[in-house]
């Protein structure tokens, strides 16, 4: 018995010690494995870019572009009609001129001083007054202006200006941060983030132009702009410029949610066009479109839901000159991929008349590429002149000189054939396409030259033509 004791002693001195090795091991390891998770897991803010930001990303952006952000005040005149009422026994009526103010922002895109913004914030002005981040004001000149993309091109005599970078809008990715950068109301200028939230955006903002459609490819972010932002940059996290900032969509005028930016793509097209051409040389494909929904596909029994589907070629213009045919479907232009209408434009847009573009598209289940030369307004590969544009937006037509063939068959002397008519001056007056203007004010008329006589004229003129195969047709247009 006494042996069995000493055994049990001994068996539970060896457990303990066993017991408090086991603790003191586990402990430690415990101690160096929390000291490991301490040391080794940092914590860290992720951003869209590189994956790590110290929050340098936006100051570095916005200082390396407030500067180049300007304030625009313009002045223009509001001419209205009142009556002077003489105890209710008569009224006689006059005009009341009143100067009205507006304002804006702008980018510097030139040392020298060029500056776009929206047409909007020009439009009509008489005078425009540049405000720059440093205080210094100027008068500018309005180079040119755009209605159909809302752009206008300013300039200042100024150097060594700081400017913006171009980026490429093509290049924009949804969800990737943006700034908002503009000068509103001249307190210098003024900075929000936000995220893309949506490209290639049609929100039906510019309406209808009388001559020319809307580019609408709006790029959307949630980044603040308020009234007073028109003609902002919207800059990527690099500083370069990818937008010009248009418009907000909102009920009450003031920020709600969403911003749009005209795309720095097709602001640096229209820009170099105005200073170098003082007019936009707009291209033009010679196709009527539709975008591809489920109910188009099903209509015309589509395989995909993707690309943009041509309804229509239209005779001798730049595609049907090319080869193609309606019913295509428009895949690409360049390589770049095309889904909707707005895209398609924005890809065109980007381009001038002669240039030549890959078109890829789908025939009955076919991918073909096409080498197509666009045209201009016209159906011809030149480019325009400012005083034939001018012609073109005061009369609203394309006009066609008349060979010695032509003037033989319709038994004429002289006379210009108007081929294509808009929203005009013309059109209200009742005259039709095909109509051949002979004379005007009882001169002859040869030529588009003969016309710009008379594009300044106020008052009321006399027009005569004939309708091929017709009499000879008189109509009166006042204010031409």
């Amino acid at each position: 018995m006494k042996k069995y004791f000493v055994l049990l002693f001994f068996a539970s001195i060896c457990g303990g010690i066993v017991a408090v090795g086991t603790y003191r091991f586990i402990e430690k390891r415990n101690s160096e494995q929390k000291t490991f998770n301490q040391t080794t897991t940092p914590s860290q803010l992720v951003s869209y870019n590189s994956g790590i930001t110290n929050g340098c990303d936006f100051v570095q952006a916005a200082e390396m572009t407030v500067h180049a952000v300007v304030n625009i005040r313009t002045e223009f005149q509001r001419r209205t009609t009142l009556y002077n009422d003489f105890f209710g026994f008569f009224s006689n009526p006059y005009e009341n001129t009143q100067t009205l103010t507006a304002s804006g922002s702008g980018v510097i895109i030139s040392t020298d001083g060029y500056i776009v913004t929206n047409n909007h914030v020009v439009q009509e002005a008489e005078k425009i007054e540049v405000t720059l981040n440093d205080k210094h004001i100027y008068i500018a000149k309005l180079v040119g202006s755009d209605p159909s993309t809302d752009l206008a091109l300013l300039k200042i005599d100024a150097n060594e200006l700081p400017t913006i970078l171009y980026g490429n809008s093509d290049d924009v990715r949804i969800g990737e941060w943006v700034l908002a950068v503009g000068n509103p109301f001249n307190l210098t200028s003024t900075v929000t983030a936000g995220i893309v939230s949506a490209k290639a955006r049609n929100i039906n903002i510019l309406g209808k132009n009388s001559n020319e459609s809307p580019i609408e490819s709006f790029i959307q972010t949630d980044a603040a702009v308020n009234p007073g932002n028109s003609g902002g940059a919207l800059v990527n996290t690099k500083g370069e410029l990818i937008g010009i900032n248009a418009a907000i969509a909102s009920n009450t005028g003031s920020y709600n949610g969403y911003s749009f930016a005209i795309p720095v793509n097709i602001v640096r097209k229209v820009t170099e066009d105005l200073k170098n051409f003082g007019i936009v040389q707009r291209a033009y494909l010679g196709v009527s479109i539709a975008e591809i929904d489920g109910k188009l596909a099903e209509n015309k029994k589509l395989n995909n839901i993707k690309g943009v589907y041509v309804g229509a070629v239209i005779d001798n213009g730049a595609a049907a000159s090319a080869g193609l045919k309606d019913g295509d479907i428009i895949i690409s232009i360049n390589g770049k991929t095309v889904n909707s209408n707005s895209e398609l434009l924005e890809a065109v847009s980007q381009y001038r008349p002669a240039d030549k573009i890959l078109l890829s598209i789908e025939r009955n289940g076919n991918l073909m590429d096409f080498n197509v030369v666009l045209q201009n307004q016209h159906g011809k590969t030149d480019l325009i002149h400012k005083e034939d544009k001018q012609v073109f937006n005061l009369l609203g037509a394309t006009f066609e000189a008349l060979n010695n063939e032509a003037l033989t068959k319709y038994n004429l002397n002289n006379g210009i054939k108007i081929n294509k008519l808009n929203n005009s001056v013309l059109k209200n007056a009742g005259i039709r396409e095909n109509f051949i203007i002979i004379e005007i004010d009882k001169k002859a008329v040869r030529n588009l030259n003969d016309l710009k006589t008379f594009t300044n004229k106020k008052g009321q003129t006399l027009i005569t033509g004939t309708y091929p195969g017709d009499w000879r047709t008189y109509y009166f247009i006042v204010n031409l």
